[in-house]
């Protein structure tokens, strides 16, 4: 069976589906904004104004919505996931729209793998028309978050998972696609025969340039306005 496995965030939508329910979460006033503005404001500023970097924003976004959302009631949290998905879920980038329409023609397994919620990233998957998923793990005790929390967000644990995908649908890795944007997704991207960084950060680029087997396979898709384009690891950054 070949497999073609999805990181969300920034590879299949154009943001972040824990950012959305962040914020969802601060307008509906189930959550202080004081959260937000008083630790990751500034490193969002930071990488807005493009003098910071993208992959310590998103660290000090999850790490501050980790802790923020502990104890809140699983009926609320239902209610803004569908609110995030039915408002945002449209939000996709083009290209991998396009590819999991293609992978599902060809009889692929399309897998959706991402360090954002399991109750987005299962709607997500349900949205799109994903075979399977996997997300972090939020766990709860007596109807609400209980703040422990099983990670999908490193490139660790998104291996194991790849792994455990292999033995439930027999995969072949070696004729299987991944795509990804962050560092979080370099062993998925590294596992694969058809690695493809969509949009890849600072340090995924760096990663792919120094891993001689993955910079000679892998494929960068650039989507910008109204136009993607294509280029190889090779590419030379300013």
């Amino acid at each position: 069976m070949i497999a073609a496995f999805f990181d969300i965030d920034g590879t299949i939508y154009r943001n972040s589906l824990l950012t959305e329910h962040f914020k969802k979460l601060i307008k509906y006033e189930l959550l202080d904004i004081g959260e937000y503005e008083s630790k990751v404001k500034e490193t969002f500023k930071q990488w807005d104004e493009r003098t910071g970097d993208y992959d310590k924003y998103l660290q000090e976004l999850t790490e501050t919505y980790v802790e923020a959302i502990k104890g809140l009631s699983l009926k609320y949290n239902e209610f803004i996931s569908d609110q995030v998905m039915e408002l945002k879920g449209n939000r996709v980038y083009r290209y991998t729209r396009d590819m999991i329409a293609w992978h599902k023609s060809q009889g692929h397994k399309v897998i959706f793998i991402s360090g954002s919620p399991h109750f987005l990233v299962s709607r997500m998957a349900k949205k799109w028309g994903a075979d399977d998923y996997c997300g972090s793990i939020y766990h709860d005790r007596d109807g609400v978050l209980s703040g422990d929390i099983s990670p999908m967000w490193d490139s660790g644990n998104k291996m194991k998972a790849i792994n455990k995908f292999c033995e439930k649908y027999n995969i072949k890795l070696e004729d299987s696609y991944a795509y990804g944007d962050t560092n979080g997704d370099f062993s998925m991207l590294n596992l694969v025969g058809h690695p493809r960084a969509i949009n890849p950060s600072g340090e995924l680029l760096a990663r792919i340039k120094e891993t001689p087997e993955l910079r000679e396979k892998a494929e960068i898709y650039i989507e910008r306005k109204d136009i993607v384009y294509k280029v190889s690891a090779e590419v030379e950054t300013i």
